[in-house]
């Protein structure tokens, strides 16, 4: 039995929001931690993105999986994962939660969008029909060893077919044994507020930055994935490469502070300490 699906359970259960960051390298989910956060999210879009891809369903389970272990290893902190469609039929999805668990997660989420799907605030999106979504969360329900990991079904049935659709999918996906609901493709204040008072007796996620979490808190959801550093991050690369290439310098690049604190962020101590116990 896992740990931190056990923490995280027992953090879903509390009134107060569990906040999960963006997160898509060991690093990002180390500064998660250190920062006080008591879970963080492995996005798809930045996995895609990290390895120079877009995020239209291009990466495979092994893939998702693999990063999943990565960012398990690096902290203590319970992660909340990605897992797109479940890769295929309900015994893909099967396979699909028994891997994630493997790797050290704690959570994962399977969508009802057609694959190959596409991040949830794109266009074009499609859902597959709602008796073979419920069929995949029965399916990874089932298939899960540890009784505290947490499977959370998305619907991204709200732009393609509306409120009505979207909260009838939501109930069929928690009745199929979901812990938790997760409408996507949220993009203004009124269809957050539609989301919170529809689906008010569910307990849900939220995904984006409309609001600050504790007004997110207030709306009754249980937990929310920030999008915002993903965008901070991309930012601040973008214009300190452009800054180099325009100045041949990158202003605060050299503050050897910085990097001291992110010698120990990553251990470096502590791990030559371990080195010199086996040194002749």
């Amino acid at each position: 039995m896992s740990d931190t699906s056990r923490t995280l359970r027992a953090a879903l259960e509390r009134p107060e929001l569990v906040v999960a960051p963006f997160v898509y390298d060991g690093l990002q989910a180390r500064l998660a931690e250190a920062a006080g956060f008591e879970a963080a999210y492995m996005t798809g879009f930045g996995t895609a993105a990290a390895r120079g891809l877009p995020d239209l369903g291009l990466l495979t389970m092994s893939e998702m999986v693999e990063n999943a272990r990565t960012l398990a290893r690096s902290v203590a902190i319970p992660i909340v994962c990605d897992a797109d469609t479940g890769y295929g039929s309900p015994l893909n999805v099967m396979r699909t939660v028994r891997e994630y668990e493997r790797a050290g997660a704690a959570a994962l989420h399977i969508e009802d969008q057609v694959w190959p799907k596409r991040c949830g605030f794109l266009e074009g999106k499609a859902v597959i029909p709602r008796d073979e979504m419920v069929s995949k969360v029965r399916a990874a329900c089932d298939a899960r060893r540890d009784p505290d990991f947490v499977i959370i079904a998305r619907t991204d049935a709200l732009a393609p077919e509306g409120w009505e659709s979207a909260e009838r999918r939501a109930r069929a996906y928690r009745d199929a044994g979901a812990d938790l609901v997760f409408v996507d493709g949220i993009r203004s204040l009124r269809d957050l507020d539609t989301y919170a008072e529809r689906l008010a007796d569910l307990p849900r996620l939220y995904n984006g930055q409309l609001l600050p979490s504790r007004e997110i808190e207030q709306r009754g959801f249980r937990l929310m994935i920030h999008t915002g550093t993903l965008a901070i991050a991309f930012r601040a690369v973008r214009d300190a490469l452009a800054e180099l290439r325009e100045t041949g310098a990158i202003r605060g690049a050299g503050d050897l502070r910085t990097f001291a604190e992110l010698v120990t962020l990553l251990g470096v101590g502590a791990a030559l300490e371990t080195e010199k116990k086996y040194t002749p």
